[in-house]
């Protein structure tokens, strides 16, 4: 069965679906015009399905955040339909790919991706075999938002064709409940496989109702891990120690107005290993020691009066700072001393560092236009990205000022449209003759989405939208890259459907289908035998959906299929090389009251065959049980073990560059005092 035929099947069987929900939904709404049936205790699944919006977004939030007992934040969100991973389960040489954009197996990012830390812009530019440099922990957050594709990223970005992850760290509150006083938390966890050990301490004081204070201290450890056949997978140890600290302010009348701020530092410490981190094994780029250090801090006011619906202000200044230091093992590399091994000293030999501060401006107004009501979100962004210059890559400064509008207007409860335009220009300098030039360039960009909800809870919704890449620091040394942009054009269309009392009284089902369709042109990021690609063109079909009942039992399930093909300047086509596996991922389990959470997941991979080179697929089984006790001595304690791989399966998953870890066993004890 083609790629297309796989498409179009699904899209029938989720049509049908939707039809039949919408017939269910209709006669459960003409017996509630009867009458008032009373109040109706509902079923949660793990997930909430965005039905409301046709933004393709999906929210990991706190609890699943505990549930999953991720490694790292790249597992988080491998979950989401649309999102594969490149070697996930350790910080080095791992990275997030988003419908075949974003890292692939020679640089951590294209992009075409971008990642924000409480609104900070995170990440380096296209660093040679050396993965996101995303280190960070995920103890450190309580949610994290994923948009995929273009038309819901105007507010953050350009040029951003496979997404946007935006994570929200913690705040006192989260923990005492707003009131006076202070909890303090210890979580530790335990995984056999590679004898994973994490211990995270937080602690959150209200002194007043008006501040509040928070600091976390995370250290993760890891040794090297094994696949399913008990063979070492090398590169795969770690140690990464993180922190947060975290401030909240509130004031002014009736406490309108509010100043947060907070920090976050993760460190990693290296000796001997291989210089590209995609690799389980010295290779012929030899061993390196390597010490990188990220941190994140932003300072955010906000002014939101309640008798003034035009005015909710965050002014945020933010600065993100991502270094990495190296030094080459001598004798490491089979190369070294050869003619071929001239430039490998330059290479693994480098320091790179990536500063980018940016001072925001952003208002969301509430008014109305005769029957239009309108939310209407305005900003101003000034970005400064400084790179140092390097002895394999070039340093420069990119300063940009970018302005946004994004408008949903609502017309009743039925239709929402929304326009959204975003326009930005860039200055870039080079740091180092000859690539000390200083190039402008700009360019307006914007989309429109239209969505339409019928009163049986089923929404209809598409989208077009246009973005561009404008030049980066590292192409600095090619005049004609400098002075053009990269295009892309990205189609919609999708229907949901969110409703209660579907099958059985105190049920709630929620389903989200979503086609889609991009053109990537006038390409800089990409190159085939030396030369840029002329286009690529990607499409796919995603799916979320969950139901859950009164009596605890919740399902959950999303599924990803996707094609891609890349053209040459020769107009040669063949299959788009970054192009992820299709995938299904589904969640049955049973929820105990508020003590005990029993689920089961199954992962499913298809094979890809990308240009005669085949990935297979695979199935692996992961279970997974949260014990929270209300009462008795452990009150305020939660106990997580999960058994992921169950059936020790030996696999590789498509775009990975290691084989995934065997069977392991976690245990989570945390507790608040």
């Amino acid at each position: 069965m083609t790629p297309t035929t796989r498409k179009r099947s699904l899209l029938l069987g989720t049509t049908s679906l939707l039809l039949i929900t919408i017939n269910a939904a209709t006669l459960h709404a003409q017996e509630a015009d009867q009458g008032f049936l009373g109040t109706l205790v509902l079923g949660e699944s793990k997930r909430k399905v965005q039905t409301n919006t046709a933004v393709p977004q999906t929210t990991v939030d706190q609890d699943e955040i505990d549930d999953r007992q991720a490694g790292t934040v790249a597992e988080l969100i491998d979950s989401v339909p649309g999102v594969s991973l490149v070697n996930g389960s350790t910080p080095q040489g791992s990275g997030i790919n988003i419908r075949g954009f974003g890292a692939n197996s020679t640089y951590g990012t294209d992009q075409k991706v971008a990642v924000q830390v409480d609104g900070a812009n995170v990440g380096a530019e296209e660093l040679y075999r050396i993965g996101t440099q995303l280190f960070t922990d995920p103890f450190l957050y309580k949610n994290v938002s994923v948009i995929r594709g273009t038309v819901g990223s105007f507010e953050y970005g350009s040029g951003i064709v496979g997404g946007v992850v935006r994570l929200e760290t913690k705040d006192a509150s989260d923990l005492t409940g707003g009131e006076l006083g202070y909890v303090l938390g210890q979580t530790l966890g335990f995984s056999s496989n590679g004898n994973g050990l994490t211990s995270s301490t937080v602690l959150a004081w209200q002194p007043t109702q008006d501040m509040e204070f928070m600091l976390n201290y995370t250290w993760r450890d890891q040794d090297n891990q094994q696949d399913g056949n008990g063979d070492e997978i090398g590169n795969s140890a770690f140690t990464l120690p993180s922190g947060l600290l975290k401030a909240k302010y509130t004031f002014g009348e009736n406490r309108d107005q509010s100043l947060t701020f907070s920090v976050t530092n993760t460190t990693s410490s290296e000796r001997d290993v291989p210089y590209d981190t995609f690799t389980t094994t010295t290779d012929m780029f030899g061993n390196v020691d390597r010490d990188t250090t990220s941190r994140t801090a932003a300072l955010t006011y906000n002014f939101n009066p309640a008798d003034n619906n035009l005015l909710d202000l965050d002014v945020q200044l933010s600065y993100a700072d991502q270094q990495i230091d190296q030094t080459y093992i001598s004798g490491s590399s089979s190369l070294e001393g050869t003619p071929a091994g001239a430039g490998l000293l330059p290479l693994t030999n480098a320091d790179h560092r990536y500063q980018t501060t940016k001072l925001s401006f952003k208002n969301t107004s509430l008014f109305d236009t005769n029957a239009v009501s309108h939310e209407l979100r305005t900003g101003l962004e000034l970005i400064r990205k400084e790179r140092l210059n390097a002895s394999s890559a070039y340093g420069g400064v990119d300063n940009r000022v970018a302005v946004y509008a994004v408008d949903d207007m609502r017309i009743g409860n039925a239709w929402t449209i929304t326009p959204a335009l975003r326009y930005e220009t860039s200055e870039i300098t080079g740091s180092t003759a000859p690539n000390d030039g200083v190039y402008d360039n700009d360019a307006l960009m914007g989309g429109l989405s239209l969505r339409y909800a019928f009163d049986t809870g089923f929404a209809v919704f598409g989208s077009a939208a246009y973005t561009e890449s404008l030049p980066i620091i590292d192409d600095l040394n090619n005049a004609t890259l400098m002075a053009r942009s990269e295009k892309a054009k990205t189609y919609e269309l999708g229907a949901s459907y969110d409703g209660i009392d579907l099958f059985r009284s105190g049920d709630s089902f929620a389903i989200k289908a979503n086609l889609y369709k991009t053109e990537l042109y006038d390409i800089t990021s990409f190159t085939s035998g030396g030369s840029h690609l002329k286009s690529v063109d990607t499409e796919g079909f995603e799916l979320e959906a969950s139901y859950a009942m009164e009596s605890g039992l919740y399902l959950d399930m999303n599924a990803n299929i996707t094609d891609g093909t890349q053209t040459a300047p020769d107009d040669t086509v063949s299959d788009w090389k970054n192009t992820a596996a299709d995938s299904l991922r589904f969640t049955v389990g049973k929820k105990f009251g508020e003590e005990l959470d029993l689920s089961w997941e199954v992962v499913a991979n298809a094979s890809t065959d990308v240009s005669g080179t085949e990935t297979p697929g695979f199935g692996i089984h992961n279970l997974r049980a949260t014990y929270i006790p209300q009462q008795g001595v452990l009150k305020d304690t939660q106990i997580r073990v999960g058994l992921e791989n169950v059936f020790d399966r030996d696999y590789t998953p498509h775009l990975s560059t290691r084989s995934a870890p065997g069977r392991n066993l976690k245990l989570t004890l945390s507790r608040t005092f």
